[in-house]
């Protein structure tokens, strides 16, 4: 468990104390505890499932280890926007409802993403600004990351130093590309960012072309604009490419490119391949949870 997820959600909800009336050992992150390395740890005690608790990032590192140890994840969101935890249709009001797992879990396989030796559960993004646009709440999303990229945006890293081939082009120096594990929903403004399949078998790729000129003065206003476009079938002035692939690709001469994988900032080295592993992640999911939308 992360205690420092989701302004103290394992505190909040008591996750340490409700866990442990299931017989199950917890153990915290800490300094020098990482989430990946005390779950290595519990695979080498004999552990039969293994559990996390905290945000996107934590529950990607513990299902990396889950996955090559075959072992099945209860995920219990307990992170600030909990994306991945969202798509499986867990209730993220209350964390503690996805314990009920450890009891009478049902199995699920589910589809994780790759980026060269690097898994990912949610995306791996490429250039400034690519977590925020599938946030709905739009200016929230802006000002919590123009606050993080403005010194990059002002000082001329503002595009990705990188080529990409699309079923239309390939791109050179793309504004952003965003490579999800089984694609994004664009068409409805309420549902924009969420996934409704984990198992489909295919990465979700979306890429923004670069506007022509200087930088406009508000970027994220101008690909937001782009993605509604998109959304609705109308063409967009800048260019946006959405597709599904196994596989997704990045090169260019720079030798290594700024990321985030699961909204962790990396360097990667160049190619960047990003590939699919269909059913890698088992899950044990709650019974009882409000589920998936369903789009007609």
């Amino acid at each position: 468990m992360n205690p420092g997820s989701g302004g103290g959600k394992v505190d909040r909800f008591r996750l340490v104390e409700r866990t442990a009336r299931y017989g199950a050992a917890v153990r915290t992150t800490g300094a020098g505890q990482g989430a990946a390395g005390l779950a290595r740890q519990a695979v080498e005690d004999g552990a039969a499932v293994l559990g996390v608790a905290g945000g996107d990032g934590t529950v990607s590192a513990v299902a990396a280890v889950a996955a090559d140890a075959g072992l099945p994840l209860v995920v219990i969101p307990a992170g600030t926007r909990n994306h991945f935890a969202r798509d499986l249709g867990l209730d993220l009001g209350d964390p503690a409802r996805a314990l009920e797992a450890l009891r009478d879990g049902e199995p699920v396989r589910v589809d994780l993403g790759v980026v060269n030796s690097h898994v990912f559960v949610n995306n791996v993004s490429f250039g400034i600004y690519a977590e925020a646009l599938l946030e709905p709440e739009y200016r929230e999303a802006r000002a919590r990351t123009l606050a993080a990229i403005a010194p990059r945006y002002l000082g001329g890293r503002q595009w990705v130093d990188a080529s990409v081939d699309t079923p239309e082009e390939s791109v050179e120096h793309p504004q952003v590309v965003l490579v999800s594990n089984n694609a994004y929903h664009l068409s409805t403004p309420r549902y924009l960012g969420r996934r409704f399949t984990l198992a489909s078998g295919l990465l979700g790729a979306i890429v923004f072309k670069r506007p022509p000129g200087p930088p406009p003065p508000d970027l994220f206003a101008r690909l937001r604009r782009d993605l509604r476009q998109h959304a609705i079938g109308a063409s967009a002035e800048t260019g946006v490419v959405a597709w599904a692939a196994a596989q997704v690709r990045l090169d260019g001469p720079a030798g290594r490119l700024p990321a985030g994988i699961d909204g962790e900032a990396v360097e990667l080295h160049l190619p960047a391949t990003c590939d699919i592993r269909p059913g890698a992640l088992r899950l044990l999911l709650p019974r009882r949870r409000p589920g998936v939308p369903q789009i007609r």
